[in-house]
């Protein structure tokens, strides 16, 4: 073989080397996820996806999944975690990181979301401006939106509807639930969910709002006595990836994780329906009860008045107390809930 085509042959393959791709490493993805024991969909749902994630995208990526409580990190964090960029992907509770993006709490007002039908609605009407303000303050792109549940309310003391939460103690899980129990005259108390059961059992609170299915996994039952099943709201959480992170990742292998988790979410919702009702019959004693402890609560029947009064509760409430907040830290807030949400209400 002359030496010139010798030395071109060589160039050539040397070119190609340094022209194919290096290896791909392994993407580590660490994940801050719902707290421990906060209830099925994170032991059922959540935690089980992210274990598995690798095989169902087929993506080469290993993951890191801590539930945010055993990372010992307050769950009013998790937007600031994820802009840090200490966990790639935070499984954010809505309702304790609205005080950093007040925006989110527009998904849920107390009075919007009475129904899982309802709430598909607003939530998909408002979800693409929360998603712009979480990549233009905390650099995460929002990948689903999903809710806890119908927060009802529990009480230690026995009560027949709203009028009689009038100088109690309630555990409340955002500023807009403050504000309606407090227009009920009840004082609203914001504390963690694990501190709520022996809070209710040693009377450091007279009653506390949380989903039925939460409310089982908690133990609540064991320290109240009543149950009023009226849906203040879903406790609307989702996923976010810090942007970094997902920059990683080729167009294309983004398309996966995100649709990925997009069928997280899709599964979430029909799960914490069927939770609900299952968590219901299991917190008053009936049957089935299958995913649940059996309980003895008394249910007590929401009356006309009581439930016109939570669907009021929005454009007297939770709305211009909340706009105020939003507009505080996105001038274009309000207006844009008003133009999407608020639309379809009529407000």
């Amino acid at each position: 073989m002359p030496k010139m085509f010798r030395a071109n042959t060589l160039l050539a393959a040397f070119s190609a080397l340094m022209l194919a791709p290096a290896s791909a490493e392994t993407i580590t993805l660490r994940v801050l996820g719902q707290p421990s024991g906060s209830g099925l969909i994170a032991q059922q749902k959540e935690q089980p996806f992210f274990e598995k994630l690798a095989e169902t995208t087929g993506l080469d990526i290993k993951v890191e999944y801590l539930p945010v409580d055993v990372a010992g990190i307050p769950d009013t964090d998790g937007l600031r975690i994820l802009k840090s960029g200490l966990f790639d992907i935070v499984s954010i509770r809505g309702p304790q990181v609205s005080r950093d993006e007040p925006s989110i709490l527009g998904l849920d007002l107390v009075g919007l979301n009475t129904s899982y039908a309802a709430g598909r609605e607003h939530i998909a009407a408002f979800q693409p401006y929360v998603g712009a303000r979480l990549e233009s303050q905390f650099n995460a792109r929002l990948l689903g939106v999903w809710p806890a549940g119908p927060q009802v309310i529990f009480c230690k003391p026995e009560v027949k509807g709203l009028a009689d939460l009038k100088g109690l103690k309630v555990r409340v899980g955002d500023q807009s639930a403050a504000n309606f129990v407090a227009k009920l005259g009840a004082t609203g108390i914001s504390m963690p969910f694990g501190e709520v059961q022996q809070s209710l059992a040693r009377g450091v609170v007279d009653c506390a709002i949380t989903g039925p299915a939460s409310a089982n996994s908690g133990g609540w039952p064991e320290a109240t006595t009543t149950v009023l099943p009226i849906a203040l709201q879903l406790a609307v959480n989702g996923y976010a990836i810090n942007q970094n992170s997902l920059k990683k990742f080729t167009p294309e292998q983004q398309e996966k994780l995100a649709a990925a988790i997009a069928g997280l979410t899709t599964d979430i919702w029909a799960f914490s329906e069927e939770l609900y009702a299952d968590a219901m019959r299991c917190n008053t004693g009936k049957t089935p009860c299958e995913r649940g402890k059996s309980y003895t609560l008394t249910e007590i029947t929401p009356s006309d008045a009581d439930l016109k009064a939570v669907g009021a509760a929005v454009g007297e409430v939770s709305l211009p107390i909340w706009a105020k907040q939003c507009n505080a830290v996105a001038p274009n807030c309000e207006a844009s809930w008003r133009a999407t949400v608020g639309a379809g209400l009529g407000l």
